[in-house]
């Protein structure tokens, strides 16, 4: 009897140690339990009060919207001016600020700066100048860009952009790759369009260019008989890109079976723009940067309907002087197609070449070119 009662007493004893070491793991558990659901709460309490982590802070506080930059339309204006060479002392200075177009009964309203459209953030005029070289590398003949080899050509187009921001300190230059993707031709080709379209892999060499001088690239298109609604689409995929811009050349926008270069091309208001349209919705399906878009011109002619241009908040268009000569006569050209109608910018042309022959005897330079009102905004070496 005793022995059992030893053992069952002994027996006894080991359940109760059993049963403490179970309720000691309970009782960490709970603790443990405890310390998670206060430490939590702490962290609950902190993220909700906006005292938490930038996460927590971010998904209960009120959503800050901050708006895009925005075109400071003061300084476009006074640039306008500028480039317009009105004076400060003017009283055209103060209404054309003010949004005034008519000015008063004892001051005639001026041609220039034109009062149009503001463009959207980011546009590249009239706050800079382009410099740009033109051409076609298959071609010796049609301008710089297929004269001289890229090594010598990109220092030369560096020392013009040098030159002009020399002449014009308060505006910066941009050096560009007018490149011609789009060619007229003598012969009719295979379609009878009278005009040829470069491979992609020479327009890939214009950008590339244009990134070895940070400039942008412009695409000229010579439509021949073909139309600008035709060619234009068919460089959507370097038109997409924010660096690269649009010219057209209405000298050799051709009538039906009409072979470029025995008459000079006309082009229509309304190809321009249709051209102009088509850029602008390139810019809002790609949130791109507004583009330029160049019109050629140095006859009455090339353009019909000049005044019902339009330019849009997504597209800055350039009417160029592309006349060849000396010096007195590309001005007179200026004055008498581009000043008189008046559309938004303005371009001028130098040749090399054709600039110096007689009676010319030199290439106008920066500073005279600069006397022209409006001064241009786009100067294109060929």
């Amino acid at each position: 009897m005793t022995e059992k009662k030893q053992k069952g007493g002994k027996h006894k004893s080991v359940q109760k140690a059993g049963m403490g070491f179970v309720w000691a793991v309970l009782g960490c558990i709970v603790c443990a339990a405890l310390v998670y659901l206060i430490g939590y709460s702490g962290l609950f309490a902190m993220r909700y009060s906006g005292v938490g982590d930038a996460e927590a802070a971010t998904t209960t506080q009120k959503t800050i919207v901050i708006p895009p930059p925005s075109l400071d339309k003061n300084a476009y204006n006074i640039k306008l001016l500028f480039l317009a060479h009105v004076a400060t002392s003017s009283p055209w200075y103060t209404y054309f600020l003010t949004g005034t177009t008519t000015g008063t009964t004892t001051v005639k309203k001026q041609l220039w700066p034109v009062k149009t459209v503001y463009p959207n953030y980011g546009a590249l005029l009239p706050a800079n100048r382009i410099v740009a070289y033109y051409g076609n590398f298959y071609s010796t003949g049609m301008g710089v860009l297929g004269e001289y080899p890229p090594n010598v050509m990109i220092p030369k187009l560096l020392e013009a952009a040098a030159e002009w921001k020399a002449a014009d300190p308060a505006t910066p230059v941009i050096p560009a790759i007018d490149y011609i993707a789009v060619t007229a031709q003598g012969s009719p080709g295979s379609d009878g369009m009278y005009r040829l379209r470069m491979p992609d892999s020479q327009i890939d060499e214009a950008v590339a260019l244009a990134k070895q001088v940070n400039g942008i690239v412009i695409l000229d298109v010579q439509v021949g008989d073909s139309k600008v609604s035709t060619e234009v689409p068919l460089l959507a995929k370097y038109l997409e890109m924010p660096n690269v811009h649009l010219a057209l050349d209405p000298e050799f926008d051709m009538s039906p079976g009409v072979k470029p270069g025995t008459v000079i091309g006309t082009m229509s208001y309304i190809e321009i723009n249709w051209a102009a349209n088509y850029l602008a919705n390139l810019v809002r399906t790609y949130n791109l940067p507004p583009k330029i878009l160049i019109v050629h011109r140095f006859t009455e002619d090339m353009v019909t309907g000049a005044s019902k241009i339009t330019p849009l908040p997504e597209v800055q268009i350039v009417m160029d002087m592309d006349g060849w000569g000396f010096a007195a006569k590309k001005i007179n050209t200026y004055n008498t197609v581009i000043a008189p109608e008046p559309v938004q910018f303005t371009g001028f042309k130098l040749f090399y070449k054709n600039d110096l022959l007689p009676p010319s005897t030199a290439l106008m330079t920066p500073s005279q070119v600069l006397k022209l009102t409006p001064a241009p905004s786009f100067i294109q070496y060929q």
